[in-house]
């Protein structure tokens, strides 16, 4: 006999209960090519909400949507070298069409910089065309050497870029740090994902960059899971792709820049974070589906009254933007129904039999408590699954801080920093001296990174070599 449900519990193995979920939930797909996934209409739909409010956000800063081509000439990436270099082990090239050998290869997109940045060099002739604020929502082809998990690590995932050009290197700088506190905003309210925020280490910026701001999540299994970027590039593009500009002192100047992004990594970082063993629970802001009905009867005799109500029901959720569906099928039973949009981590699902429709009453279940409770048709059912929508959603956040802060440690050890992170991980406070030899031998002793550095002078000493420190850095295993 076949499981239909999750079968692995996720405080006993996570991995497979995260594969499971994503995969019975009917958000993707195995493609045939190893590290490609399809993402099924359920998942897609997730995505789709996460590009609308975004896009919206985007557009109030006066971002525009734009979109270049898929293909990028070797010689166009190798006019920035360090950047290309940094890409090359992941790019996957294309040297043939049809039978015919390709003269100058060309690297399918692992992101756009280059690409972008020829046609701005165009664009951009005076500070009159400043700033040019551009995002382009499209998917990026990174050849995936480790180990693959969905949303996660895929050789192609879909995500936005946005592309700045800046008159000062002041208006570059509060556009990376407005773009990581817009980030932060949509992924505590509408994902309800607690994060920490804060300053990559050299080693870990974004090739190209003079600095990157990082959003870092830690994940139940305590990994770290770096869940989107924001990148100070200074001139470092636009003076190797001669973006420059006739300033208003009527001088040359090369322009400022930044880059920023996300990707369906916010899709994982939502299911890890608050699915339990029957699959996914999904933030009532973010689901695709809102609120689930289902009308319970086991005749033709009250059929017809018990959908009418639905009916009803319905047409207010719609007039007040609740999304809901209405599961009528008759192939299954009203249980396995009620395990099904479980596992897809409805928010709440209505239940409504013959003795409600005599009591003038719903059945209310909240899918994160399980609470159930009855509440009257009379009595205007939109307000109150509003104030239960709204409920869950801060209820979500609250639970998953909790449990961060309980994988979040300090240490002033050596020793034990490399214990606690061979052996329980999480993310560990400690202070360092910004010196990469020290940086490498705590990933050399544990194969932690650091994840973010907090922006902070402190008056302390380093934890590795006892020098006086610069910094205060979580370090922690990632994906």
């Amino acid at each position: 006999m076949v499981k239909i449900g999750i079968t692995e519990k996720k405080d006993e193995n996570f991995s497979e209960w995260y594969t499971q979920t994503v995969l019975k939930a009917e958000l993707i797909d195995y493609s045939q090519v190893k590290g490609f996934i399809i993402l099924r209409e359920y998942g897609f739909s997730i995505w789709e909400n996460i590009q609308s409010i975004l896009d919206k956000e985007f557009k109030k800063d006066g971002t525009k949507n734009a979109y270049f081509p898929l293909l990028i000439p070797e010689s166009l990436l190798n006019r920035e070298a360090d950047h290309f270099k940094g890409f090359t082990p992941e790019v996957f090239w294309v040297t043939k069409t049809g039978d015919s050998d390709i003269e100058n290869k060309l690297a399918i997109r692992p992101t756009s910089e280059t690409i972008a940045y020829e046609s701005y060099a165009k664009w951009i002739k005076s500070w009159r065309d400043l700033p040019l604020k551009l995002n382009f929502w499209n998917s990026v082809l990174r050849a995936e050497i480790k180990d693959t998990k969905p949303f996660i690590r895929t050789s192609e995932f879909l995500w936005q870029e946005g592309h700045t050009v800046h008159e000062t290197e002041e208006d570059a700088i509060q556009q990376v740090e407005f773009m990581l506190k817009l980030y932060k905003k949509f992924v505590n309210e509408y994902l309800a994902v607690p994060i920490l925020t804060g300053k990559k280490s050299d080693k870990e910026k974004f090739v190209g960059a003079d600095y990157t701001l990082t959003l870092e999540g830690i994940m139940p299994d305590g990994k770290a899971l770096q869940m989107g970027t924001s990148h100070h590039l200074g001139q470092n593009f636009s003076k190797p792709f001669e973006i420059s500009f006739l300033g208003k002192d009527e001088e040359q100047h090369f322009a400022w820049q930044t880059s920023w992004g996300v990707s369906w990594r916010l899709m994982g970082a939502l299911i890890m974070t608050h699915g339990d063993d029957k699959g996914l629970i999904l933030p009532p802001k973010i689901a695709p589906i809102q609120v689930v009905i289902i009308p319970i009867y086991y005749d033709d005799g009250k059929k017809n009254e018990i959908l009418g109500v639905i009916n009803d029901i319905v047409e207010k959720f719609d007039s007040n933007n609740i999304r809901s569906y209405v599961d009528s099928s008759e192939q299954h039973t009203p249980g396995w129904k009620f395990n099904q949009w479980e596992m897809k981590g409805v928010p709440i699902r209505i239940e409504i039999g013959p003795k409600d429709l005599e009591n003038n009453s719903l059945v209310v279940v909240k899918r994160n408590s399980k609470d159930k409770k009855n509440i009257s048709i009379n009595e205007n059912p939109v307000d109150q699954i509003v104030k239960e929508l709204d409920i869950m959603q801060d209820e979500l956040f609250e639970t998953a801080k909790s449990k961060q802060s309980k994988m979040i440690y300090e240490s002033n050890n050596y020793k034990k920093l490399c214990e606690r992170l061979n052996k329980e991980r999480g993310f560990v406070k400690v202070d360092w001296c910004g010196n990469r030899d020290c940086e490498d031998k705590v990933k050399d002793e544990t194969g932690a990174d650091i994840r973010l550095i907090e922006d902070e002078n402190i008056n302390s000493l380093c934890i590795v070599c006892e020098k006086n420190a610069t910094n205060s850095v979580y370090f922690a295993k990632s994906y």
